[in-house]
């Protein structure tokens, strides 16, 4: 179970381009990437954190992942307090981030191995949870191979499998149909499916995306981002209903966009 509650984060940004000689210093502009998110996200259960680019979907994910401090706000993982006791936390999740980040000269399974090891996981039992992943994924072809060449797909089965090495209860996915081709996304779409059942471990999952047919396809519930705050939760039918919309599409603009549409109407 992860639970987020009121999440804040602002960064400072230098002013203007190249810094010139003066008396006076201008102080930085102060960006608020998270104003006010708030999440639960249970067991067994797919929870898509939904927003267009830039709404503070990463921060927030970067925060959970004990990447950097909130400003405000908690987030809970199993009941224990990020912030508190991030090392417990962070063993009770399984991080996939945008950027896949394999050691391109080790193979798959050298990096699923070594995530093992980190996780403190003994070499015999990462080397063979590293054989049930690949089996899992449909990746025994790729186990023995470097990563460096990889395709996009590939790459994705090797850093979810490294995620999930140590078989967390949670798991965080930024965005992780970026860059696949149809058939890639269709085996992580089954895979999650299976992970959140009782058989796969019923696992925690949050899926972090900005493309509707993902939240459609896969998510169990929905929680929609927009200027880093919280602006709706549901399920697909729910924020239909909500917004008198038949298209997701639509009811996603409505719902992230109406502090636009309300500035255009003033206008």
């Amino acid at each position: 179970m992860i639970h987020i509650e009121q999440l804040a984060k602002s960064f400072s940004a230098p002013v203007g381009g190249k810094r010139k000689l003066t008396l006076t210093r201008t102080p930085p502009r102060i960006v608020q990437a998270v104003r006010d998110v708030n999440l639960h996200a249970p067991d067994g259960h797919i929870t898509g954190l939904l927003g267009p680019n830039g709404a503070g979907k990463t921060t927030t994910l970067r925060i959970l992942a004990g990447l950097i401090p909130a400003d405000a706000g908690q987030i809970r993982v199993d009941d224990i307090d990020v912030s508190a006791r991030p090392r417990e936390a962070l063993a009770r999740m399984g991080v996939l981030s945008d950027a896949r980040g394999l050691y391109p000269r080790l193979s798959a399974r050298e990096n699923i191995v070594y995530y093992g090891r980190l996780q403190n996981m003994t070499l015999d039992a990462a080397n063979a949870r590293a054989e049930a992943l690949a089996e899992m994924f449909d990746m025994r072809a790729l186990l023995d191979r470097r990563t460096d060449g990889f395709s996009q797909g590939e790459r994705m089965k090797t850093a979810l499998a490294r995620a999930l090495v140590h078989d967390p209860a949670n798991i965080v996915l930024d965005e992780p149909t970026n860059g696949l081709d149809v058939l890639a996304t269709r085996a992580l779409r089954e895979s999650l499916r299976w992970l959140r059942t009782p058989a796969g471990g019923a696992k925690c999952i949050v899926f972090s995306t900005h493309i509707m047919q993902e939240v459609e396809r896969l998510c169990d519930s929905v929680v929609v981002v927009a200027h880093g705050r919280t602006v709706a939760t549901g399920t697909v039918p729910e924020l239909l209903a909500q917004t008198g919309e038949e298209d997701f599409e639509e009811a996603f603009v409505k719902l992230a966009f109406a502090e636009e549409q309300a500035q255009g109407v003033a206008a």
